[in-house]
């Protein structure tokens, strides 16, 4: 995400201020080394078990990890006829996955002939990470997709003045924040529940999935003329790198403003 996302070198648009200009399209292509395990499995059966992957960082995009062929196991994949190009990597060719009764469709794709420029591609292969049931670096589950080696995730405690409102309604106000910066994000603050006003906060069965932060839940505003769906989330059990925003709300919304020390951040 660092790389390939927000303002990082590999965007179609990289930051003006640099002493350095990459001579090159303006989609980009990086091929990595991923340095551990990762195992796939779909209904039950290991579909991918490789420590030979490769991280394609590629402009605009998340990384997405291909493996040599002899590491997903051929006898679970029949022919797709589905097919793509990429004036950056060439014709891809697919393949779905079958386990008994349950087939993901076109959930294996590779580059057989890849253009001059991506060859590294040729002999690998992807599989799409939505379609399959479990993913495992190593030995522990990773959510949402694999976590990019450039992306990092801060938690500090800040002393600054956040106040939290919407159509004059103040909706919480702290000095006693917890500031998580994120990589290509902007910084987000999180409240304690003290200094948020709970009662106008509504369950929602909205989560979402951060492989940096955890498994989200959220909360819509409702009550002083306000309804707001979905505009606050937290993580009740985060990561460990994220550990110090536990039980913390975080106001984003269209129609909310936050204030640190007096100034609007986005």
């Amino acid at each position: 995400m660092a790389l390939t996302l927000g303002d990082g070198p590999l965007t179609s648009r990289p930051p003006e201020t640099v002493n350095y200009r990459i001579d090159g399209p303006a989609h980009r292509l990086l091929w990595q080394d991923f340095p551990r395990r990762v195992r796939a499995r779909f209904a039950g059966e290991t579909v991918l078990d490789s420590s030979r992957g490769k991280l394609l960082h590629e402009s605009n995009l998340l990384p997405r990890l291909y493996v040599p062929v002899e590491d997903v196991r051929a006898e679970l994949l029949e022919p797709s006829t589905r097919h793509t190009h990429c004036p950056f990597k060439g014709d891809a060719e697919y393949h779905s996955v079958r386990v008994g009764d349950r087939v993901a469709e076109s959930a294996v794709w590779r580059y057989p002939d890849p253009v001059e420029d991506a060859s590294w591609l040729a002999g690998h292969l992807s599989v799409s990470w939505e379609a399959m049931d479990q993913w495992l670096d190593e030995e522990e589950e990773v959510l949402g997709h694999l976590r990019d080696p450039y992306h990092r995730v801060d938690v500090r405690e800040t002393a600054r003045h956040v106040r939290v409102s919407s159509g004059g309604v103040v909706l919480a106000e702290s000095g006693r924040a917890k500031l998580l910066s994120e990589t290509g994000l902007p910084n987000r603050f999180y409240l304690p529940a003290e200094d948020v006003r709970t009662e106008l906060l509504e369950t929602s069965a909205t989560t979402t999935v951060c492989p940096y932060k955890g498994t989200a839940t959220y909360r819509s505003v409702r009550g002083e003329g306000l309804d707001l769906p979905d505009a606050v989330f937290r993580y009740e059990d985060p990561l460990p790198e994220s550990a110090g925003i536990a039980g913390r709300y975080c106001f984003l919304a269209e129609g909310v403003t936050t204030t640190v020390d007096g100034t609007p951040v986005s």
